[in-house]
């Protein structure tokens, strides 16, 4: 278990003191504790979203998941239990290039927004690659979404001290963040936050490590990084930043690092893509080489089923948890269950 990821352990310790109490609920609560560490953590399939090109998710107010679809411009629905999926809403700009257009998606109370990417700009000594608005769209409704915040003509006018190709950055991830959203630009090497009127800013700017997944922990914003190519265990690491403290690194060891949630027992875990393919620059990893980490002592440790084998992922893009489950998307749109964690 990480330091200081534990926001609810006094109201947990209360509630429990109840129980004890009143005598309810506490054997119910072992039997399922047991029966979890029995049976052991385990992968599933539970759906596939129709643009068959997975990225960024998150749990909705409702208790699905909710993933981004690049291809069909959209962002769907699905039902943890069933796994049948619904398009929640339509009409953002579609993927121009292998990868991009809807990203990711998140809710600021209850409204939806996501997160569009590499439509516009240009490659560096290349061809203009669209004209579409990069950046973050509210979703007004099933058929209605308008632009919030304009990220790729940012960043064309304000370019990154790192090195680059794509004049508008490669956005990845994004995260509410007190009152807003902070976006993660893996290319352009920087975490951006974006007000709901639309004004950008730099929250924080890196060397070449290749800044991916986000999550919030308290004050404390954590920054999975998937490190420069060819993304070595070593370099896939998870950072700490804060407004009051110098950034300090919570864990490392996991290769193309693309996540980073809080799970269960407010356990830090970490999401590798597995080992990179080593076809160019920004290409994904190879096929089921992919896996769920967790932070034992700053290190970044497989997650393994009953039997201590490592459980295996295919080219996993991003992981939400509720309860003892953990969802996860796939590059190849594909969506799984990890349960008894």
């Amino acid at each position: 278990m990480t330091e200081n990821f534990r926001p609810r352990a006094v109201r947990l310790r209360r509630y429990l003191a109840v129980l004890l109490a009143t005598g309810v609920g506490v054997v119910s609560l072992t039997s399922h504790a047991q029966a979890i560490d029995n049976v052991g953590p385990r992968v599933s399939h539970l759906a596939r979203i129709p643009g068959g090109l997975g990225s960024g998710s998150t749990i909705g107010p409702d208790g699905a998941l909710y993933v981004a679809d690049g291809t069909s411009g959209s962002v769907d629905r699905i039902d943890p239990h069933t796994g049948a999926v619904s398009v929640y809403a339509t009409g953002l700009p579609r993927r121009v290039l292998p990868i991009g257009g809807a990203v990711d998606v998140a809710f600021v109370d209850r409204q939806a927004y996501a997160l569009v990417t590499m439509v516009s700009g240009d490659i560096v000594g290349g061809p203009h690659i669209g004209d579409a608005a990069g950046g973050i769209y509210r979703l007004d409704g099933h058929e209605r979404v308008s632009l919030v915040a304009d990220i790729g003509a940012w960043s064309v006018a304000h370019p990154p001290k790192t090195g680059y190709f794509l004049t508008s950055g490669v956005q990845y991830a994004m995260e509410v963040y007190q009152g807003g959203i902070l976006v993660s630009d893996g290319h352009h090497n920087r975490v951006l936050r974006v007000t709901l009127d639309g004004r950008i800013s730099q929250f924080a700017t890196f060397s070449n490590v290749v800044p991916t997944g986000l999550e919030v922990a308290g004050n404390r914003v954590l920054v999975s990084q998937a490190g420069p190519v060819p993304h070595l265990p070593d370099d896939g690491r998870i950072q700490a930043l804060s407004r009051h403290d110098a950034p300090h690194e919570v864990a490392r060891g996991a290769s193309l690092l693309v996540d980073v949630e809080i799970g269960p027992r407010h356990q830090l875990y970490g999401l590798s893509q597995g080992l990179w393919d080593g076809v160019m620059e920004g290409s994904p990893a190879l096929p089921n080489t992919g896996r769920l980490d967790e932070v034992q002592d700053a290190a970044l440790a497989p997650v393994t089923d009953a039997r201590g084998t490592p459980l295996v992922l295919d080219r996993p893009t991003s992981v939400d948890f509720v309860g003892h489950t953990g969802y996860v998307v796939s590059l190849t749109g594909d969506v799984y269950k990890v349960t008894g964690l």
